[in-house]
């Protein structure tokens, strides 16, 4: 019996590395239900650091990676867990907290 993905949980992780310093860079390609094509970021000492995300809303986008800059990974997934863009069950932010929460935390 093939398992079944739940609706936006189809994002790929393309890279997942931690580099000597310890900083982990993760690169992910978000649903197809979304804009956004990647979102890159690092995590260090569990916050969430140079967030950018390639297409979609760029100026939303880029607000959110600056909202984020230093946040707690698990404050950032508690808060855009569950935001849905225009009725697709998912949305840039909510593929960001999907990852940070399977990924991540």
């Amino acid at each position: 019996m093939e398992e079944q993905i739940a609706l936006g949980d189809d994002y790929k992780i393309i890279n997942d590395k931690t580099d000597a310093a310890g900083v982990r860079h993760i690169t992910a390609a978000p649903s197809a239900l979304v804009c956004s094509k990647q979102i890159d970021f690092d995590i260090v000492d569990g916050k969430i650091h140079n967030l950018k995300y390639l297409r979609g809303c760029d100026g939303n986008l880029q607000a959110i990676g600056r909202l984020l800059e230093g946040m707690p990974a698990e404050k950032a997934k508690d808060i855009l867990l569950g935001v849905n863009c225009h009725g697709r069950g998912t949305s840039c932010t909510d593929q960001l907290a999907r990852i940070l929460e399977k990924q991540v935390l």
